[in-house]
This record gives structure tokens, C-alpha cells and sequence, in this order.
């Protein structure tokens, strides 16, 4: 069906319903086959499918703004403001400015050795019990041993952060949804306990002390270090635990790229790009539309609410040369979408990429191949969460 005025394809699809959430990709390639955009009028909201109209938002942000929030709801989005993830410069720019000080790769390799120590200490011991979830076990130690200590959260507030970070991800999805209703209710037990209560109370040499530092300094307003902590919390936990995740799967089910990866260990940075081009952890936020746009001869109406789609561009055929294969070799792999792009690419990738690194380098020499036992997804908005994944690693 065509929107007469917008030229525009229209779509019923509800990507929010618990089946496309646990299987999207079939429904992605059809969104892209409609066109650039596609009208889900359901929400009353534009999908932008397609890798070329992903890249043209992502660079655009005048346009295509997160200033009133990337989330599906009021609520969510009112809760996330005073956050570079809901935010357009110059505002975002001076916070992402501080939020990144200590996320720099000259600043992240005094932590280097500690996370290699840490990784080579993981893996030692669940190799010599050679069965493991690979959710529990492997993906979620170093964001929960390392990460949570160097931001600085209180040891109540790092047990929290594994049932704070999937519902503030849930949060962003249509209030019609109860997983986005309950998802508040956690938010609202949860969030007094992660975040200490005062300046006073912030572990020195931490990154959300830093925060205050900076605040000290000017560069941001003091009442903003609080709401900055969650642009620590959600990259370096539920996002990177997807992606380590989802780079053993892949690894179990293509074990000749194993082989590959065991030959060649300088392919880890490509193949960590691969994993998250083929599996994005974030399948997509929304953005505000300021003003009428024309997107690939599409109009998109101001006002609007567009669904930009990481996940799907990524798999984009127009794009990509068979993009449903997993290829760490593939050529190109680090212009994928997985981590945004522009003014909004993601603040903690080079610390999501030092800790898969790590982990893999550590597994490389020991693991001939992974047999997956179980597997089992769990329902979230907007990360392809896993629930577990039982593998035994071969030796």
C-alpha cells in the first residue's frame, strides 16, 4: 500500500511484538524491499530500513534530531534527557566531550593489562570445566568485575545493573507493550541504588567522580553528573554482553570461520566489526524529525517520530555482498552502522571492542570449536538480548 501524500509505502507490521523481536531479520528484508522508508502505521512511524537512508539520518541530525529523545514514549524519553543519547549539539557535544575522557584509547590502555589479567583468569577457569553459559559465565564477568568498578557504582548498585540495564533498554518501546510498562517499575526500584546519592559519596578516581570533576571545571552543569552515569551503564553492560554473546554463537555455528580466526588472530578487530555488522546488539532508536524532509523521494512530514534501523542497514543487500554471510575477512566491515555513525556513534565501542578482544584472544589458542548445548533469547525492545547460551568448548 502507497501513502498518496507522502509517496510513501505503508506497513501494519508491529516490530515491537515479541516474535519479530526474537526473529526480525525476515521482516527487515521486507521493509527494505518496500523502500527507503516505510510508513508503520501502527505508530504512526517512519522506518528507515535501508543502509543509505540510515547513513543519511545518522548524518543529518539537524534534521533527524534525538534532542526530544530516541525513545517510543513520553515518559522514557522525559526520563533520558540530560543524556548524550537524547541530546543535539553543542549540548551533546560538550557532555560527549566528558563522557568520553576516560573512554579514549590512549585512556582506556592503562586498564589494558587488567583486563587481559582478568580475561586469561576467566578463561583458564571455565575451560577446565569445558561446559559453560556463555551468558552467565563468560560475557557478563568483565563489564561486572572491571566496568562497574571504574564508573564508580556502589557494590548494591553493580548487582542491580543486571536487572536496571535490560529494562532501561525496554523502557524505550510503546507504552501499549506491559514489558514497557513493567520496565518503568524496575527503573523506579533500581536507579536510587546504582547511582550514590552525592557528590560526597562517589568513589574517588572514578569515572562518574569525574563527572563531578568536570562539572567542577564547567564543562557541564553539576545536576547532569547523576542522569551522565547512564551513558556509562548501558554501553558497558547489556550491549557489549550481546555482542560477546553473539560472537561465540557465531563462531559455533561457522567453525570454519573459527578456524580462520585461529590461524589468523590479527583478524580479531575485523571480526569483532563482523559480528556486530551481522548481530547488532541495538536494532534501532527513533528520532524526531524537525522540519520536512525528502528522503530518497520519499517526504518524511515534520513532526514525525522515524525508526532508524542499525540492524536492518546492516544486512542491507544493496549495501553489502551477501550480507547474511558471517565473513571475518569481509572487506569494508568497519563502515557498518552497529555503532551509529557521526555526532552520535557510540561513546563506549572502543571499550566494548578491548574487552572482546581480550576474551577471544584468550579462547583462540585452547578452543578448537564450541558445541552449543541450549540456547534460549530473551524479549527486549531494542537489544537481541540472550536469555543463555550452554556451549562446550572442544579442546
Amino acid at each position: 500500500m502507497l501513502d498518496d501524500a507522502t509517496r510513501c509505502p505503508v506497513s501494519d507490521w508491529d516490530p515491537y511484538e515479541d516474535a519479530a523481536l526474537l526473529d526480525p531479520y525476515p521482516h527487515y528484508a521486507r521493509l527494505r524491499d518496500m523502500g527507503p522508508v516505510v510508513h508503520l502505521s501502527h505508530y504512526d512511524l517512519y522506518a528507515l530500513p535501508r543502509d543509505s537512508s540510515v547513513r543519511f539520518a545518522l548524518d543529518n541530525w539537524e534534521i533527524f534530531s534525538l534532542a526530544k529523545g530516541v525513545l517510543l514514549n513520553d515518559r522514557a524519553n522525559e526520563g533520558a534527557s540530560g543524556t548524550t543519547l537524547c541530546s543535539d549539539p553543542p549540548e551533546h557535544t560538550r557532555m560527549k566531550d566528558v563522557i568520553m575522557r576516560p573512554l579514549k584509547p590512549a585512556a582506556l590502555r592503562e586498564h589494558d593489562s587488567h583486563i587481559k589479567g582478568e580475561a586469561r583468569s576467566l578463561v583458564a577457569s571455565l575451560l577446565q570445566r569445558g561446559t559453560f553459559d556463555v551468558v552467565a559465565d563468560l560475557a557478563r564477568h568483565l563489564p561486572l568485575a572491571i566496568v562497574s568498578r571504574l564508573v564508580g557504582l556502589p557494590e548494591v548498585g553493580r548487582q542491580l545493573m543486571l536487572d536496571f540495564a535490560p529494562a532501561s533498554f525496554n523502557t524505550a518501546g510503546p507504552m501499549e507493550k506491559e514489558r514497557t510498562r513493567q520496565a518503568f517499575e524496575v527503573l523506579e526500584r533500581t536507579w536510587p541504588q546504582i547511582v550514590p546519592g552525592a557528590a560526597a559519596d562517589v568513589q574517588p578516581g572514578s569515572w562518574l567522580a569525574g563527572l563531578y570533576e568536570a562539572a567542577d571545571e564547567g564543562a557541564i552543569p553539576r545536576d547532569k553528573c547523576a542522569t551522565m552515569v547512564l551513558d556509562y551503564v548501558g554501553p558497558s553492560l547489556d550491549t557489549t554482553i550481546t555482542a560477546t554473546v553473539n560472537a561465540i554463537w557465531l563462531f559455533a555455528n561457522h567453525p570454519g570461520q573459527w578456524d580462520l580466526l585461529r590461524d589468523r588472530p590479527n583478524l580479531i578487530p575485523n571480526a569483532i566489526n563482523e559480528i556486530v555488522r551481522l548481530e547488532s546488539p541495538i536494532q534501532g532508536w527513533t528520532r524526531y524529525v524537525t522540519r520536512d524532509v525528502d528522503v530518497e523521494g520519499v517526504t518524511i512530514p515534520a513532526g514525525s517520530r522515524v525508526l532508524v534501523m542499525f540492524a536492518s542497514a546492516n544486512r542491507d543487500e544493496r549495501r553489502w555482498d551477501a550480507p547474511e554471510r558471517f565473513d571475518i575477512g569481509r572487506q569494508g566491515v568497519a563502515q557498518h552502522v552497529g555503532f551509529g555513525r557521526s555526532v552520535h556513534s557510540c561513546a563506549g565501542a572502543n571499550l566494548a571492542r578491548m574487552e572482546i578482544a581480550a576474551l577471544l584472544t584468550e579462547l583462540l589458542p585452547a578452543v578448537k570449536r564450541f558445541e552449543i548445548i541450549e540456547e534460549e533469547r530473551e524479549v527486549n525492545n531494542i537489544v537481541r538480548l540472550w536469555k543463555r547460551l550452554s556451549v562446550r568448548a572442544v579442546q
